[in-house]
């Protein structure tokens, strides 16, 4: 049993022996910058869930696969020479001290700064900064940043967040609503009409609408749609439940059947 705590040298060192040549780990050996996102993305979205949860033991434990996504990047770049952890953490300190400057007088860390600043003013001081950062990259489009990548939920409200910063949104929630109504009818029509194409597009006008409502509600989409989708699971495994105390299954029920049990499932 060891006494002493790991540290992040102990990981750095881990991650140099899982892709040692000769006696590392082959998976470990066979991966590369490519092949790993998808593993990078399965840890954030379990790190959500856990935090969802509030299953903070958990949390502590995504959090550390998390960093351990970090770490197996940070030793590709380091391989490669093309960076290294020391770069990504001087990167990291760099650009949070750059972006508080009501925190950090003089672009110090220990710099302190006289007088509160309010919220409001982070925010618009913050995306000012991060439009000086876009420009220096010679990315002068307001959305040139927005990673494609991006859940299609999440990427949504932030085009529209980023658009809305040059006035170009609607001036409250009903306004988005009454144009979700538009959409539900043109979606109608492309439905009525079967043309296929159409209905995929008028389809993806509603949800970005969608995504746009809830903006305008302070919602965050993805993040109700993750709850709603955990209520629909929870409620569904429930008519399961009741079904199978009735020795029956779900697929021998007809809608009227599925229905009540739906409403039951409900109630529960």
């Amino acid at each position: 049993m060891r006494d002493e705590r790991y540290t992040i040298d102990d990981l750095l060192r881990v991650m140099e022996r899982l892709r040692d040549p000769e006696r590392g780990c082959p998976w470990d050996l066979k991966q590369d910058f490519r092949s790993i996102v998808p593993s990078t993305l399965e840890e954030c979205y379990e790190l959500a869930e856990a935090i969802e949860h509030e299953d903070f033991t958990h949390v502590a434990e995504e959090l550390g696969d998390v960093l351990f996504q970090v770490i197996f990047y940070a030793q590709l770049g380091r391989e490669r020479e093309l960076f290294s952890f020391p770069d990504v953490v001087h990167t990291l300190v760099e650009k949070l001290v750059r972006r508080h400057p009501h925190v950090f007088a003089r672009g110090d860390i220990e710099g302190v700064v006289d007088g509160a600043i309010a919220v409001e003013q982070v925010k618009e001081s913050w995306e000012a900064i991060k439009q000086a950062e876009r420009s220096a990259r010679d990315q002068h489009r307001l959305l040139a940043d927005v990673p494609r990548a991006l859940p299609a939920l999440p990427r949504a409200q932030k085009l529209q967040k980023r658009a809305a910063r040059v006035g170009f949104d609607w001036r409250d929630a009903a306004g988005v609503l009454a144009k979700v109504e538009e959409e539900i009818a043109e979606l109608r029509e492309a439905i009525d009409a079967g043309r296929a194409a159409a209905v995929e597009e008028e389809m993806g006008d509603l949800l970005f609408t969608c995504a746009n409502l809830s903006r305008h509600l302070g919602v965050d989409a993805e993040a109700a749609l993750r709850r709603a989708s955990a209520k629909f699971e929870g409620r569904f495994n429930t008519m399961e439940d009741l079904a199978g105390s009735a020795g029956q299954a779900l697929a021998e029920l007809d809608s009227g059947g599925l229905e009540a049990l739906w409403d039951k499932a409900k109630q529960c």
